[in-house]
């Protein structure tokens, strides 16, 4: 407990939520501001000034963060959150394939982002599989592996647990999914920016971001596509 006189320098109330949500750094508000007040071209019309002023400032953003997780600048698509990238993988990769399979693999402690998109894909006929944890927050390889199937077209299996904090084995994943010629998705907005994450290393296909979890902006996210947007297709 703090003494009396640091008690005094507390400010309250204390937040100690930021799992859920962090406060925007400071740092990051003023690199935005440009963007808010006097950048405010679409990124989009790069016939005129306003317009490419703004699209070097996200192609910028891009190169960012794909030399954070080793990935070229093309394979990141902006996304609203990690919430509508999960979506993005997971039925972009069921409707690109649904000739090969419909069969997903995910766990029982994913984030509400993915278990209600397989729920819902349950209902429109889909098979998921949601394999057991132990003790520890762990999927046991063994079991995963074995619930594999002819028409499995997707893993989705989280980095690092927002409950218990549980880290994956996200390179024996990947193994194990690219050794059966499936995709790999990894929910990782719990572990950028908290322990090094190398798409390439670690064999990851799809991997969900999301920008409030790391002192960034509410509202923005990323989806880590390998090979850009072939690898899926969304739903129109």
């Amino acid at each position: 407990m703090p003494n009396a006189k640091e008690q005094q320098h507390l400010k309250f109330p204390i937040y100690m939520d930021s799992h859920a949500t962090t406060r925007l750094d400071k740092r990051v508000l003023e690199c935005m501001m440009p963007y808010l007040t006097e950048v405010y071209g679409n990124a989009s019309s790069i016939d005129h000034t306003f317009g490419l002023d703004a699209n070097k400032a996200v192609e910028n953003a891009r190169l960012q963060i794909s030399k954070l997780i080793n990935c070229k600048p093309d394979e990141i698509i902006f996304t609203s959150g990690a919430t509508e990238s999960d979506n993005l993988a997971i039925q972009g990769t069921v409707n690109k394939y649904k000739e090969k399979g419909d069969h997903i693999i995910t766990c029982l402690t994913e984030h509400k982002a993915v278990l209600d998109t397989c729920k819902y894909l349950e209902e429109v006929g889909k098979e998921i599989t949601y394999i057991p944890v132990d003790e520890h927050g762990k999927v046991d390889l063994g079991v995963l592996e074995s619930a594999i199937k002819e028409n499995t077209i997707l893993i989705s299996i989280m980095t690092a647990n927002n409950e218990i904090g549980t880290i994956a084995p996200v390179k024996e994943i990947g193994q194990i999914a690219h050794k059966h010629n499936i995709l790999f998705h990894t929910d990782a907005a719990q572990a950028i920016g908290h322990i090094p994450v190398d798409v390439q290393g670690m064999n990851i296909d799809l991997m969900s971001i999301s920008g409030h979890k790391v002192y960034g902006p509410k509202g923005v996210g990323a989806l880590y596509c390998r090979g850009s947007r072939p690898r899926i297709r969304p739903t129109h």
